[in-house]
């Protein structure tokens, strides 16, 4: 029983123990907890009271830098306004002065005006008493001369006027001569001035009509195939053909630009066939371009070998044939220069037959005469000396290449072939209807130059020549004298200037003849 009793108060007393350590225990964790939670607590005000001063901080900074900006801004703005008020105050100044000289200027101009119309009524008062005493003596001189010469004032004065008459007509003609002498020694530097004042104004469409081909579209929808991606068919076109494509808001057009007219040609032929063919990529396109370049030299060549056949002479050499069928692209004035070309040839052998030449060697000269038209935009020089160089190369003789030459007179003459080749080529240019004149238009403009010759008092006939580029006029002696004759072709040329419209220049020849005829019987 006592054991029993001893280990039931041993087990309370462990008990109690327990209990009291466990409350302890607790007691001791609360306020461990508590402490911790104190010193959280101090830390988040700590970190609280820090952020409440960086955002003091920062609010004052932000403040500060504000305070400063609108400071600058409003020196800025009274700086700027003091400029303006100052620059003001200087304009006004300065117009100020302007218009305090300008009135001194008024003033002083009125006293100016004032002192010269004092000195003109004395001067008009004086000329008036001298014109009146001046009346005086002109009457009393006038009585004079009627008591000496026995003419009325009616009759002196008429022989007085046509005296008077005379020698300003003569001082005139003298001052009409030496002017004329002074501008053709300036006529050169004249004319090139003109000429290049004409050039400034109408190159560019001169250009744009004779280095350009169009090449009409079914519709606009087509472009973007000719340009292809990113242009590259148009690239493609340009880089075979060496011609420039334009595409721009025309409608059902594309225009092909380039100052060669062979190139042009293929081109032009090139984007038909393309067009027509609807397969329009780059392969495409190199390989048209070279079978269209390939018809394009046998057509030349055909076109050369042809006028040769025309003209009928021998074979000339294949550079030669070549070089000549590429004039059927040329064109001067709308007159296509193979076929003027050709045209000379045969002129030339009419010619040579006539003065017992060498037809054969003449048509020659003829036909090659402007053969360097078709390489002078290649090299620089005149198309004469240019073609008489190729066509030296190739074995023409001397008498063909001194024609070809000199036929605008830009080298010697050597032989007389040059001169015919000039005297055919005028005929084949003036020939009507050859460069876009119609024979009616022809006729019509002589019948106005010698109707405007006849229009002048003292005129017996007038003939227009040489495809009017030249009129001649015969006057009546007994009415037109030397003197008056060199006046009337001044006249004539004038009237021709500001009435007629013609190309080139018109030379006019006044003709004044006395016959005297006698019979013996």
């Amino acid at each position: 029983m006592i054991s029993s009793s001893q280990a039931f108060w041993s087990g309370a007393f462990v008990f109690l123990a327990g209990a009291l350590l466990g409350g302890l225990f607790f007691r001791w964790k609360q306020r461990k907890l508590h402490a911790a939670r104190v010193a959280e607590e101090k830390s988040l005000q700590e970190k609280v009271r820090r952020e409440a001063e960086a955002t003091l901080r920062e609010a004052r900074l932000a403040a500060n830098e504000e305070a400063l900006k609108l400071r600058e801004q409003t020196e800025k703005s009274f700086t700027t306004r003091r400029r303006e008020l100052s620059d003001l105050e200087q304009r006004l100044a300065e117009r100020e002065s302007l218009i305090n000289r300008q009135l001194e200027g008024l003033v002083q101009r009125e006293n100016d005006l004032r002192n010269r119309q004092e000195t003109l009524e004395k001067k008009e008062a004086a000329l008036e008493a001298e014109r009146e005493e001046l009346s005086w003596l002109l009457k009393l001189r006038k009585e004079q001369l009627q008591k000496l010469s026995q003419l009325s004032a009616t009759e002196a004065r008429a022989l007085l006027l046509k005296e008077a008459e005379h020698e300003a007509l003569q001082d005139a003609t003298d001052l009409t001569r030496h002017i004329l002498d002074d501008a053709r020694l300036k006529a050169e530097d004249q004319a090139r001035r003109v000429i290049s004042l004409a050039i400034q104004r109408f190159a560019g469409e001169h250009t744009f009509e004779t280095t350009t081909a169009t090449v009409a579209l079914a519709g606009d929808d087509i472009k973007g195939r000719i340009i292809g991606r990113e242009g590259r068919n148009i690239r493609a076109f340009e880089a075979a053909t060496g011609v420039t494509v334009l595409i721009d808001d025309t409608p059902n057009a594309v225009v092909l630009s380039g100052f060669d007219p062979v190139r042009r040609a293929i081109a032009r032929e090139a984007m038909q066939r393309l067009i027509l063919d609807g397969r329009i990529h780059p392969t495409r396109i190199e390989e048209v371009v070279a079978r269209v370049s390939e018809e394009m030299d046998e057509s030349i060549l055909r076109a050369g070998e042809e006028a040769v056949m025309k003209v009928g002479l021998p074979s000339l050499h294949m550079e030669i044939i070549k070089l000549l069928g590429r004039l059927r692209f040329r064109y001067s004035f709308s007159q296509n220069i193979l076929d003027h070309s050709i045209e000379v040839a045969h002129l030339m052998g009419l010619m040579a037959a006539e003065l017992n030449l060498d037809p054969a060697t003449a048509k020659r000269a003829g036909l090659l005469h402007d053969i360097g038209k078709a390489i002078n935009h290649e090299v620089e020089g005149a198309h004469a000396i240019i073609g008489a160089d190729f066509i030296k190369r190739y074995g023409e003789s001397d008498d063909v290449v001194n024609g070809v030459a000199s036929h605008h007179d830009e080298v010697p003459h050597t032989n007389v072939l040059g001169i015919l080749v000039s005297a055919a080529d005028a005929i084949s240019a003036s020939r009507p209807g050859a460069r876009s004149e119609t024979l009616t238009t022809y006729i019509k403009r002589l019948e106005n130059l010698e109707k405007l010759g006849l229009s002048f008092p003292g005129v017996d006939r007038c003939f227009a020549v040489q495809a009017g580029r030249e009129l001649r006029v015969i006057v009546q002696p007994d009415q037109i004298n030397d003197e008056d004759a060199f006046v009337l072709a001044r006249n004539i040329a004038r009237k021709i200037e500001g009435e007629l419209h013609y190309p080139g220049q018109i030379r006019v020849t006044v003709i004044r003849e006395t016959r005297c005829v006698e019979f013996a019987k």
